[in-house]
């Protein structure tokens, strides 16, 4: 932001909040957007989002967005000048998904024994692990593993590479991200190095970077990006894949999984496994052979 960070907080019930974060999600001037959205209130059936812009006409993108929703009630609010980013990290409680134990620095002391471990801090990447669709695909992934392996595994969108760090840490030979940010893939590279995981994070654009290609195919995608991605990569991801091999989808609503779906039943996936977290989805779905 130009002047100082804001944060664009939106309350309402359930069907209005999902409703404005579908629209956030199919504009493309905010394809970038970071926003969560989880339940406040289960009593009163009170909804949240968070929104945390980084340009001023993101910020004005956002506002517009929600504002655009009868039943929100929307404030902006100046963020303090501060480390705010690891001040919010710092009361994150430590994640269990199935086997796997995310945390972070502040959580050392709080490790427990016979779990994959996985030290992740954000940095200036997305992706600490708490978010309802990291978990999904750490969860999906969990079951996964109790009755198959996967040697080659792609993170596609990787964030602070935590999924393909957890592939590595369960066995995978090959584990590789890519992401369309430059910092994230940095900062996935030096959690690998943490976590004592042997990975590779490329900046790339989608899968056809030689450093990605040169692996195909692969037995399991991760994908936990967007809808929109999600739908338009769909070609890209079963090109990636051997027959019988899995892709785990999130960074989907509940509201958004037929549209995904659309795209990749016709390409020969079947759906093996869903979960939800909040209004957040995440899909297992095999390759047919």
């Amino acid at each position: 932001m130009s002047e100082s960070a804001v944060q664009i907080v939106a309350r309402g019930p359930r069907e209005v909040a999902e409703a404005a974060a579908a629209a956030l999600d199919a504009d493309p001037l905010l394809e970038a957007a970071t926003y969560s959205i989880l339940e406040e209130d289960e009593d009163r059936g009170a909804w949240r989002i968070d929104a945390f812009p980084t340009t001023t006409e993101e910020a004005e993108g956002i506002a517009a967005a929600l504002r655009a929703h009868d039943g929100l009630e929307v404030a902006v609010e100046k963020l303090a000048d501060a480390d705010w980013l690891a001040m919010s990290l710092s009361g994150l409680p430590p994640v269990e998904a199935g086997r796997f134990f995310v945390y972070g620095a502040h959580d050392q002391g709080k490790v427990p024994e016979g779990r994959v471990t996985l030290k992740i801090d954000a940095g200036a990447a997305f992706g600490t692990g708490h978010h309802g669709t990291t978990v999904g695909c750490l969860e999906a992934f969990d079951e996964l593993l109790k009755t198959e392996t996967f040697d080659k595994v792609l993170d596609v969108g990787c964030g602070t590479g935590v999924l393909a760090i957890a592939a590595a840490k369960t066995g995978s030979a090959v584990a590789v991200g890519t992401d369309i940010d430059e910092p994230s893939a940095r900062i996935a590279n030096e959690n690998a190095e943490i976590n004592g995981a042997k990975c590779d994070f490329y900046f790339a654009d989608g899968l056809s970077d030689p450093r990605i290609a040169q692996h195909v195919p692969y037995d399991l995608v991760f994908a936990n990006i967007l809808a929109a991605p999600l739908v338009e990569l769909a070609p890209e991801i079963a090109g990636a894949l051997k027959p019988g091999g899995v892709a785990i989808l999130s960074g989907l609503l509940r509201t958004q999984e037929e549209r995904v779906l659309e795209a990749y039943r016709p390409l020969g996936f079947v759906v093996e496994r869903t979960i939800h977290h909040d209004a957040w989805s995440a899909l297992a779905l095999r390759l047919k052979g």
